[in-house]
Parts: structure tokens; C-alpha cells; sequence
């Protein structure tokens, strides 16, 4: 059993609302989140938007060493908080001082999630992240892992080395490989929902609907608060 360690951003608060989506590859969030900003810049709101593993200070570095087959279970977690610090600093974080409204499309659950299925110490991944302040709200589209992994491969030619989890062993086929490792991940977030307080999400309804529950949600989170940069709508 997981063993508790300190809460994530203990104290912290901003001016700012943070919302992040969360799920498995194929589970629909991107096109989720991409709605919920359109939406709320149409409602007036200035938004701030941002996703996993897109700092241009550590993009490059770990394409290289994807690309070369350099990194540990370790090495990779050390990579990916290093992006997300570099993005937290400098993006997430001002911009959650200044009043916005900051969507993820992923935020530390994901290292939580794919680090721990890698075999990567909980604790440690979670200690390691301890800087960053919890969500006002994080979405987890829950979908069964044959229905995400039928929508991936149908849009995939050839899945990835490490999107496909070969570094693991797990199988020397990728397909195989990319089904195992999913299924971890899956598991792993699950076991979050309670203690992370996810707002779960069934991936396997209509987009409109599924879109219409995080809108419903959104404003529930939103009630008294007021951006300073709001446009008329």
C-alpha cells in the first residue's frame, strides 16, 4: 500500500484557478480541454494554456536521449520533473499569480501514473513533485483500456519505442508491449481517484456530453471567482 507523504503545494494559494485533465492515451482529454478553452474564452475569461513534456529548455534533451536509448526508469522521471519544473516556474505559476485561469493538458499525475508503472519508487516520484500546488480541479477521462487503446492504434502507423513501453521488456512486441504498459497506468490512476479527489469523467459518453458535465463542473469551481483580465463575452 502507497505510503502518504506531504501534500502537494501545502499552503499555497493564488489568485489564479488551475484545472488539469487527466487519462490514459485515447481517452479523449485533449479534445476535452481544447473545448473547455474555447469556451471559456468565450465566456470572457482569459486562459492560459499549456501540456506535458513542452519545455523548449528540455524538449531536446530528451528527444536525444529517447532517440539513444539513455534513459533508466529513473533518468526519465528526472527528465520529465525537470520539464514540468522549468514550465511551473516560468509559465503555470506567474501566470496563476496574475489572476488566469491555467488549463494542463497533464500535470504531475501523469509522471505519478507513468513513472510508478516504470517501476519508479511512489514516494519518491511524489516527493520529488511536492513543489507544485494542487488543482482547483482535475478532470481523469476514465475509459476502458480496450476502448483507449483501439482509438490510439487506429491513429497510429507504429506506435513509438517508449510511448509503446519496449524500454520495460515487458514484450518484444510493441503492440503487446503498449497494452501491458497502459494497463498499469490505468491501474495507477484509479488508485488516485480517492486521494487526489478526481472529478472522473466517463470517456465513453458523447463528446458533447462528457463536455457539457466538465462545463457544469467548471462553474461549480468557479463561483466568486473574479479574473482581473476578464473580457466581455
Amino acid at each position: 500500500m502507497m505510503k502518504k507523504v506531504r501534500g502537494l503545494g501545502m499552503g499555497k494559494s493564488y489568485p489564479g484557478k488551475l484545472f488539469v485533465v487527466e487519462g490514459c492515451d485515447g481517452s479523449g482529454k485533449s479534445t476535452q480541454v481544447y473545448l473547455l478553452k474555447k469556451w471559456l474564452e468565450s465566456k470572457g475569461y482569459i486562459v492560459f494554456f499549456t501540456e506535458w513534456n513542452s519545455s523548449e529548455l528540455i524538449k531536446e534533451s530528451t528527444k536525444k536521449a529517447k532517440k539513444k536509448n539513455l534513459l533508466t526508469p529513473t533518468t526519465f522521471s528526472l527528465m520529465h520533473v525537470s520539464d514540468f519544473a522549468d514550465r511551473y516556474e516560468k509559465l503555470i505559476l506567474p501566470h496563476l499569480r496574475a489572476g488566469y485561469i491555467v488549463l494542463c493538458d497533464r500535470y504531475i499525475y501523469t509522471a505519478f501514473a507513468r513513472d510508478m508503472a516504470r517501476g519508479v519508487d511512489a514516494d519518491w516520484v511524489r516527493n520529488v513533485y511536492d513543489f507544485a500546488v494542487k488543482p482547483t480541479g482535475a478532470f481523469y477521462f476514465q475509459a476502458p483500456l480496450e476502448i483507449s487503446v483501439q482509438r490510439i492504434l487506429a491513429g497510429r502507423p507504429q506506435l513509438k519505442y517508449h510511448e509503446a513501453g519496449m524500454d520495460m521488456g515487458w514484450s518484444t512486441d510493441p503492440v503487446e508491449s503498449f497494452k501491458i504498459f497502459q494497463g498499469i497506468i490505468k491501474q495507477n490512476y484509479d488508485n488516485m481517484i480517492e486521494e487526489e479527489g478526481f472529478m472522473v469523467i466517463d470517456a465513453t459518453q458523447p463528446i458533447e456530453k462528457q463536455q457539457a458535465i466538465v462545463r457544469e463542473l467548471i462553474e461549480e469551481k468557479l463561483q466568486g471567482y473574479k479574473s482581473p483580465y476578464k473580457r466581455k463575452s
